[in-house]
């Protein structure tokens, strides 16, 4: 199942949402103009390796990505869940909340596979924590959900997100009991750290008041 927009609308653009699409997509075209060999070092140099963790490394990490499917399906739910969150925390918080997601999942992927020396990469942790938040807030909304790649359904937000984090469990889970699951692969604990993050952050950072109010009267 692949989200292709929700039905939930945002009283304001989603101005951090589209920069950080953008800063994404300006460093994923920087990785193609490297070479095979340049590419290799930026990614160790800059993406998370557990086995020898730096701080930094969990921030650029989060900017990088390993193809264009990668870098497109990640874009794409940010866009489809964030400007929500977006509207609801403010543009300043909003950022902060991402970015806090981002590390807690790095922080998860790295506890689960403390000896890999496989740079971890990619925005899937922040968004991850975007999409445990938007369940919460708000899981009637109605998703246009694609499935089989031929037919569109409408879905609830509680249901597809639901069904999303249940397989990145078992995925985790069979990840680590695979052989040689601590070399590399999805960052699947990278997926469920952001995502439990997201839940606990939107109920702990303060919606902006004009939120706020438009909720409580349901305006």
């Amino acid at each position: 199942m692949f989200p292709l927009r929700d039905s939930q609308p945002s009283e304001r653009p989603p101005f951090v949402t589209s920069f950080l699409i953008l800063l994404n997509v300006v460093a994923f075209f920087y990785q193609l103009s490297l070479s095979e060999f340049e590419l290799n070092d930026f990614m160790l140099e800059y993406g998370t390796v557990p086995a020898r963790f730096e701080w930094g490394d969990l921030l650029t990490s989060m900017f990088l990505h390993g193809g264009w499917m990668h870098l497109i399906g990640n874009m794409w739910f940010l866009w489809v869940f964030g400007d929500n969150i977006e509207d609801i925390l403010g543009h300043s918080n909003y950022l902060f909340f991402y970015l806090l997601c981002g590390l807690a999942g790095g922080i998860a992927h790295i506890v689960l596979n403390p000896g890999s020396t496989v740079p971890a990469i990619g925005a899937s942790g922040a968004i991850s924590g975007v999409m445990g938040a938007y369940l919460l807030k708000y899981p009637g909304s109605s998703v246009t959900t694609l499935v089989f790649f031929i037919l569109t359904v409408e879905v609830p937000a509680l249901l597809i997100i639901g069904y999303w984090f249940v397989t990145q469990i078992f995925s985790g889970l069979g990840s680590l009991a695979a052989s040689g699951a601590q070399q590399g692969g999805t960052a699947w604990f990278a997926h469920i750290g952001g995502f439990i993050a997201g839940c606990v952050l939107i109920q702990i950072f303060p919606a902006r008041p004009r939120w706020k109010i438009r909720r409580d009267y349901g305006w």
